[in-house]
């Protein structure tokens, strides 16, 4: 029986997802599933402040994004 052939293509090329990521509180652990199978379990302290860093850095690409238009 033949062997499949796949090939995957992989891009040097950052490819951005518009799909949130979904948060959820489990003992005593934040946990953010988000799209393509991603999953981090994080502390609480860890959480607010990749929340934190997240908020900022989205207003800055905001900004960079509205100067390129």
């Amino acid at each position: 029986m033949p062997k499949a052939n796949y090939m995957i293509e992989f891009s040097n090329t950052p490819q951005p997802l518009s799909e949130p990521g979904n948060a959820s509180a489990e003992d005593g652990l934040v946990i953010l599933d988000g799209p393509n199978g991603v999953a981090i379990t994080m502390t609480a302290d860890a959480a607010r402040k990749t929340g934190d860093s997240l908020i900022s850095a989205a207003e800055i690409a905001d900004r960079q994004a509205d100067n390129m238009a």
